[in-house]
């Protein structure tokens, strides 16, 4: 047996133990990348959406998006119909007339909500308050169709001096619209008005709307009658309890206002129409 100063130094170099050296942090490669790949984006979507989530609860519990949502909304429905620039003009009134019932409500301490559009059905604003008396809702129902009015008025006169045919069936649309209200039938705006001079005005202004379907029947007036009929149902099945009794409690002279304005309005509301007319040749 040899010893080891024999080995040749081919074999010494063999015998010598290795260098060591620093190989750095062990990795261990995933087994499926790709997957990693594809999950980046959503993880950091993810993310993203968790922080943006607080905003998102802040602007959904502002009352201008739900409004601004639902005009948006209507604006897309009767754009189908009428197209955008005047469908944009036509909600543009309806909140115009909105806004009246929403100040006047406002100015009597209301709990109110902002005004909410339904496609064609117009738009209406919630009284989360009712008012104390007939009186002081039919303040908030003429308040609607007053400032509702002028701003078909300003309409109509914009249209005048610019010589604009569009405008001009503008303004008419939105005296139509405004007078259609004046129907006293619950619960359009004739209605609460008409719970001031006499709730047996409702009968009348019922009798007249059944009328008018048969004149010019559609579906969106049948719609128009059932609601009016259950919810005039409902009311005259009231009439008689004791909060019903102190609500329709106010002064004559407020009667005889409430009547004088209802009919001074109407008459306004058909003068602007016939002012805004526009025949067309056909």
């Amino acid at each position: 047996m040899r010893s080891v100063s024999q080995l040749s130094p081919e074999q010494e170099a063999e015998l010598r133990p290795y260098e060591p050296y620093d190989r750095g942090p062990v990795r261990h490669e995933p087994r499926f990348r790709i997957l990693r790949k594809l999950a980046t984006p959503f993880i950091a979507l993810g993310l993203l959406l968790w922080k943006a989530k607080f905003v998102f609860v802040a602007i959904f519990k502002l009352k201008i998006f739900t409004t601004s949502a639902s005009m948006l909304v209507s604006v897309a429905a009767y754009a189908l119909f009428w197209g955008w620039q005047f469908a944009v003009g036509f909600v543009l009134l309806l909140f115009v007339h909105e806004l009246g019932h929403y100040i006047e409500a406002k100015r009597q301490g209301l709990n109110v909500s902002a005004p909410m559009f339904i496609p064609f059905l117009g738009a209406a604003i919630l009284l989360r308050d009712n008012p104390l008396n007939a009186w002081r809702e039919a303040l908030v129902a003429f308040a609607g169709p007053i400032i509702g009015s002028l701003g078909a008025a300003v309409v109509w006169f914009v249209g005048e001096q610019q010589d604009s045919e569009f405008l001009l069936a503008l303004a008419f649309t939105g005296f139509l619209v405004n007078l259609f209200n004046l129907i006293p039938v619950v619960p359009l705006d004739g209605g609460r008005i008409a719970a001031a001079i006499h709730p047996v005005v409702w009968i009348f202004g019922f009798v007249g709307l059944v009328g008018l379907l048969f004149l010019a029947p559609n579906p969106l007036l049948i719609l128009i009658v059932l609601v009016v009929g259950f919810e005039l149902y409902r009311r005259w099945q009231e009439r008689g309890n004791e909060r019903a009794l102190g609500y329709y409690d106010i002064k004559p002279w407020q009667r005889v206002a409430v009547a004088v304005g209802y009919f001074v309005l109407a008459a306004l509301l058909v003068l602007g129409m016939e002012a805004s007319y526009v025949e067309r040749d056909i």
